[in-house]
């Protein structure tokens, strides 16, 4: 495994954000590792901090490094060995009539009033549900590596917006977020198995999903994709299924 020290661009420092209240696990207190200068970081030493636990939000480049928890489990879809389980092919079925269109990052008001829908029903209070437009440039639409957005649209009203980074090895899914009315068309794991099909024909081995939390029932849903690759110990192996 690659050593922080021996990463290129040895000009990148690192540091521990103070401690605040974790949005997955209610009751633990969080820190996170931050990468900077967020300028310094290019697809090729993105990419390597993405295979050492790092993931990205807007600028910022980061990995739990919490004091008394390791819950956070960066995980993987290795694309070759990957099948649909029988719900997510129901899933697949269920969404062929969405029109899905890869797209660079800019701002679209149709993308941004859908988030802002998306944050009300989902995340009412959080804080993200009262983003204004530079909130939402700054969070989904900034960025130093090579990222796009992924459209899905039924009759021409889009309906799902998904940002994902292109890495050496992979896709990493970044945040999608949909329309909240179509919960019954799990518009979450159709994004996922698009990515799988995209990471495919562009010839990309992996579909880096972040971090997988046990205890956490928005993290817990990654396990259902399988097979499923966990960073433990500084090396990616298969993670177990669930018993039984």
């Amino acid at each position: 495994m690659t050593a922080l020290t021996e990463l290129p661009l040895q000009r990148l420092q690192f540091y521990l954000t103070a401690a605040y209240p974790c949005s997955y696990v209610a009751g633990r207190i969080a820190r996170s590792q931050v990468a900077v200068p967020a300028q310094a970081i290019d697809a090729r030493l993105y990419s390597e901090l993405v295979r050492l636990g790092f993931r990205r939000s807007g600028h910022f480049v980061y990995r739990p490094r919490c004091d008394h928890c390791q819950a956070c489990v960066p995980v993987r879809i290795p694309v070759a060995r990957f099948t649909p389980n029988r719900s997510q092919r129901r899933c697949r079925a269920r969404n062929q009539d969405l029109a899905v269109r890869l797209k660079a990052l800019a701002y679209d008001e149709a993308h941004y009033r859908l988030y802002r829908r998306y944050q009300q029903a989902r995340h009412a209070g959080g804080g993200m549900d009262q983003d204004d437009r530079e909130h939402y440039r700054s969070f989904l639409l900034t960025s130093h590596v090579d990222s796009a957005l992924i459209e899905y649209a039924l009759d021409d009203r889009v309906v799902m917006v998904s940002l994902v980074d292109r890495l050496e090895d992979g896709l990493s899914a970044v945040y999608a977020f949909f329309d909240p009315q179509l919960a019954r068309r799990s518009l979450g794991v159709y994004n996922v198995l698009t990515l799988v099909g995209l990471a495919a024909r562009m010839g990309l081995p992996y579909v880096y999903l972040g971090y997988w939390i046990a205890d956490s029932r928005k993290m817990a849903y990654k396990r259902q994709y399988r097979p499923l690759e966990a960073l433990v110990g500084g090396v990616w192996r298969p993670l177990e299924a669930p018993d039984g």
